[in-house]
């Protein structure tokens, strides 16, 4: 049979169960913040993922390495977008978070925030890549 906690059993449960609720909570807390950056390798001229979810109103951090030993870039946009960089002769893309060139070999991260819902697309608009299916697909909800 169980015996009484008593004064100070119950207060020393109770600050058990604050500390359980704490800890729980940090960790939901973590994942969601995790939730803020997003991997992205390109492999044989790939993006991968090629389909990406995240959510609006929030910073998001995307780290895009480039396992391939040639440069490609990764630029974000709507259609007007893609349009201009098809036609484009900028030869890097480093000053807007939207437009990223990653050299051969190597890893870059870009911080963007999209303020509303949007369904875009991201492409390597280096000559041929685009064709040969670099594309990849970002919605923001």
């Amino acid at each position: 049979m169980a015996r009484p906690l008593g004064r100070r059993g119950t207060i020393l449960a109770g600050l058990a169960t604050v500390i359980a609720v704490g800890v729980g909570l940090a960790a939901g807390m973590a994942q969601a913040a995790d939730l803020t950056r997003v991997e992205i390798r390109i492999h044989y001229s790939r993006f991968d993922p090629s389909t990406i979810v995240v959510p609006a109103g929030r910073p998001i951090t995307f780290i895009i390495r480039n396992d391939d030993p040639i440069d490609h870039e990764w630029i974000v946009g709507d259609d007007g977008v893609h349009e201009r960089h098809r036609a484009g002769t900028e030869p890097r893309h480093d000053s807007r978070p939207t437009e990223v060139t990653i050299p051969a070999l190597s890893t870059r991260e870009t911080t963007i925030t999209f303020g509303q819902r949007v369904t875009w697309r991201y492409v390597c608009h280096l000559p041929g890549h685009e064709a040969y299916g670099m594309v990849g697909t970002l919605v923001v909800r």
